[in-house]
């Protein structure tokens, strides 16, 4: 087992977003000990869809080359790269779970990654995807 972290959209677009409250402070803190702990993963299509949300979806949006710089800082993690294969494999784990072939593709790129946990608000937390357990990372500040 490592102690690897992949982050889904959601939790980097919040550690990014002023505006966000206390999803922003709780995903900001995530982020800050992944980097911390040189433990986080994530994939290009994480940075991708990042880079959309952040510059043109949340309330406040942050320039493109603001998102660039943040996307240059983030290239320092381990990134997966998806490859024609992940396609495939995406439409495998879709079909199998019953997520969404986007969720999918995020856990085939955790997996190659070999990490312990998806942090996420897409999928059930607690759930266990090809060995992977799901985890919401507000789940507990949600329940108040």
């Amino acid at each position: 087992m490592s102690d690897k972290i992949f982050l889904d959209t959601n939790i980097l677009i919040y550690a990014h977003d002023l505006d966000a409250g206390m999803k922003h402070t709780i995903a900001l803190q995530i982020v800050k000990d992944l980097w911390e702990k040189r433990n986080g993963v994530l994939s290009t299509q994480i940075l991708q869809e990042f880079y959309i949300n952040v510059t043109k979806k949340i309330l406040s949006p942050i320039s493109p080359l603001e998102a660039r710089e943040i996307i240059r800082a983030y290239l320092s993690w381990d990134i997966k790269e998806n490859h024609p294969m992940s396609i495939i494999r995406a439409s495998e784990i879709e079909e199998k779970y019953r997520i969404s072939f986007w969720d999918a593709l995020v856990v085939v790129a955790a997996y190659e990654a070999k990490v312990d946990k998806i942090f996420t608000e897409d999928l059930n937390a607690g759930q266990i995807i090809e060995g992977i357990l799901i985890e919401n990372p507000f789940e507990k500040y949600s329940k108040k």
